[in-house]
């Protein structure tokens, strides 16, 4: 194939093979831009010029643009899924369809394939890459794609209450982007995956496709005590965590210092968000009551932190870093936030709504 508008479109598979060195190499010698699932954060590093960030329905809308029209996309352990593809007739109409894939079922399940490749891809790409002697010219393609970079980057219209877009980033800044992030489910875990600049894999642990509720705090408690040396939050929303937030007795017995990070906008967050957009703010069971987080986390032993300005963002997580215990920040956000961009159910992925500067 003589392509010129290639794509890596990597997924969790990167993760699950351990293939982020090979997929890094990989990429490199052919000059071509990355992209990825949600399960596929932290396989190739955010902050890599060839880097187009996560793709799909919540994905940047320059990582959409440019594999809606490339000519070539390189899957390497991605299903395909509806998050990613949108409607599928539209999805990456010019584009030849190279599949890697461990499981032989996923393969032209959901999309064409038209060269698939069946193992485990560590060892696919470490015997791909020594066969690579030529590849062709993309630079005008490395060009274009800098240019819908530039024409429509992550953005968001800062206001003077806290946004969750800025607490995600200042978390990172205040672990230097050193840190493993766990999430529930919902808004906070799409704005925990485009803020939050990962460069290694296993750093970014969430349910992914299972859409499990309650499932980032009990897998924080592993993550602590898998990698004890490592900074963990559990970055949740009001709804979510109160799945399982119980788990607050564990980790004060156990002694394991998890910080949870909640994003309080008193409602079940996505879900409203569909009802707003879609269903003229008609909202049905999305507004909730919560308990006082902060009095329930002292309870327990741990300790409680409410942020309700701006300005006490980022002494709070220093603080919270800082604490040899279980940390609760609750966060009171803005609480029309909506996460942007946005791909509408059953549309292409290039028809992209809010988020674009």
């Amino acid at each position: 194939m003589d392509s010129k508008r290639p794509v890596i479109y990597a997924g969790g598979g990167i993760i699950t093979s351990g293939a982020s060195l090979e997929l890094l190499e990989f990429a490199e010698k052919v000059s071509c831009p990355v992209t990825w699932t949600l399960m596929g954060i932290g396989g190739f590093p955010c902050s890599h010029k060839q880097s187009l960030g996560m793709l799909g329905m919540h994905g940047t809308a320059y990582a959409n643009h440019s594999i809606m029209e490339a000519d070539l996309i390189i899957a390497l352990g991605a299903r395909f899924d509806d998050r990613v593809t949108g409607r599928l007739d539209l999805f990456a109409p010019g584009a030849k369809v190279v599949h890697v894939d461990i499981d032989p079922s996923s393969i032209s399940k959901n999309v064409h394939v038209d060269v698939p490749i069946v193992g485990d891809l560590k060892q696919v790409l470490a015997e791909l890459i020594p066969e690579i002697k030529h590849t062709p010219s993309i630079e005008e393609w490395g060009r274009h794609v800098d240019t819908l970079k530039k024409k429509y980057p992550m953005s968001y219209k800062d206001k003077d209450k806290i946004l969750p877009q800025y607490v995600i980033q200042q978390i990172d800044e205040v672990t230097k982007g050193d840190a493993i992030i766990c999430t529930e489910v919902g808004q906070h875990q799409m704005w925990a995956a485009q803020w939050f600049n990962y460069s290694k894999p296993r750093t970014f642990v969430s349910s992914g496709g299972l859409g499990t509720m309650g499932f980032g705090f009990p897998a924080s408690i592993g993550a602590k005590l898998g990698r004890p040396e490592k900074t963990v939050f559990n970055i949740a929303g009001d709804g979510s965590l109160q799945m399982n937030i119980q788990e607050l007795g564990t980790c004060v017995a156990n002694k394991v210092n998890v910080k949870v990070a909640i994003l309080n906008n008193g409602y079940l967050g996505m879900v409203r968000q569909w009802q707003e957009l879609f269903y003229n703010r008609r909202y049905s069971y999305t507004p909730i009551t919560s308990p006082d987080f902060v009095k329930l986390a002292e309870s327990y032993g741990a300790l409680g932190i409410r942020v309700t300005k701006k300005e006490q963002v980022r002494p709070a997580l220093e603080k919270a870093i800082q604490t040899d215990n279980t940390v609760l920040i609750d966060f009171h956000i803005e609480e029309e936030e909506n996460v942007f961009p946005m791909v509408p159910a059953g549309e292409a992925i290039n028809n992209i709504i809010g988020g674009l500067a």
